[in-house]
């Protein structure tokens, strides 16, 4: 159990050896996560589910940095944006 909180195997698994955290501590919160979620995509689960994860914390970054929201999107684009 100790190493699912320390050290979870999705985060230990890119092939530099290089823990997730050891990155992502650099950034802000917004741009860490979706890179936490893009560093796992294929790890953990489903890959879809962490891409669109890593979107919306890319999309929120983009409104705080810019400090206008941007458009919602359709439901036709979110089915479709990642095939």
């Amino acid at each position: 159990m100790a190493e699912m909180v320390n050290h979870p195997r999705h985060y230990n698994t890119n092939p530099s050896g290089v823990e997730c955290i050891t990155v992502v501590e650099h950034m802000s919160f917004n741009v860490g996560n979706a890179i936490k979620y893009l560093w796992r995509a294929d790890e953990k689960g489903s890959a879809l589910e962490d891409l669109r994860k890593a979107e919306w914390y890319v999309r929120r970054e983009i409104e705080r940095r810019s400090k206008e929201p941007l458009p919602e999107r359709s439901e036709h684009d979110r089915r479709n944006a990642v095939a």
